[in-house]
């Protein structure tokens, strides 16, 4: 099975980019990609109920129910602007919603995560995430008005944009090694994460670690082909 591996689409967040997703899907059809993974923060924020989805959301969700349509299997990794992904509302558009995505192909095990849970030191983040996903939360978001609902969203991707910033913007290199050997240890040969937007890799033996960069920014895809093989391309329009 050939695979593709995206992450931080973001859409929503500028201007055409859900056209253009929905190119690179027909793209992904076309080259008989058998599963799609997400590397968490496909939308600028998506909650699993619909009373949350603006126009945008749906526009994208439709490009993944017609990915899973065309026969693609579509994982769905919780990323930190991501909440309640196993909600029922989402079935027809994702076949699978999970924090960690392992699988194996060429002899080698793969393991894919979004990432932001990586640095200890951001307590603040790792405090409102909990909160935010907790129990509690869902049955809040579970109650609230529509319209409501979507002025929150609004005013959470806001404070989403500022909220791990000092975190990202020097990637914690130490902190990716670190997990990144955990991994190995635990008989893992090539590790994946979203989160960070730019570009990192670790090499060790022959095991690996890299940070996808984000779709966002640069329109990268990268390709697991069926022995293993790895590669960044630039997807359609993004050359």
């Amino acid at each position: 099975m050939v695979r593709a591996v995206l992450a931080d689409l973001h859409l929503g967040q500028q201007q055409g980019d859900v056209t253009r997703f929905a190119a690179l899907a027909r793209t992904l059809v076309g080259r008989g990609v058998g599963e799609v993974v997400f590397l968490g923060d496909l939308f600028r924020a998506l909650v699993g109920f619909p009373r949350f989805w603006a126009g945008t959301v749906q526009e994208g969700l439709g490009v993944l129910g017609e990915l899973r349509a065309a026969g693609v299997r579509v994982v769905l990794v919780e990323g930190n602007r991501d909440f309640f992904l196993d909600c029922p509302a989402l079935d027809p558009f994702r076949d699978a919603a999970v924090t960690v995505h392992s699988f194996a192909a060429g002899g080698r095990r793969f393991l894919l995560e979004h990432g932001d849970l990586l640095n200890q030191l951001d307590r603040s983040y790792r405090f409102w995430r909990t909160v935010s996903k907790s129990r509690v939360a869902r049955l809040w978001a579970a109650a609230l008005p529509p319209p409501l609902a979507r002025r929150i969203v609004a005013r959470t991707e806001a404070q989403l944009a500022r909220t791990n910033f000092s975190y990202r913007r020097a990637l914690p290199t130490q902190a990716l090694a670190a997990a990144a050997r955990r991994h190995f240890a635990a008989g893992v040969h090539t590790v994946l994460w979203g989160h960070f937007h730019d570009p990192w890799s670790f090499r060790e033996g022959d095991c690996e670690a890299h940070v996808v960069p984000a779709w966002m920014d640069g329109g990268l895809v990268l390709w697991v082909q069926e022995d293993g093989r790895i590669a960044l391309e630039a997807s359609a329009g993004n050359e």
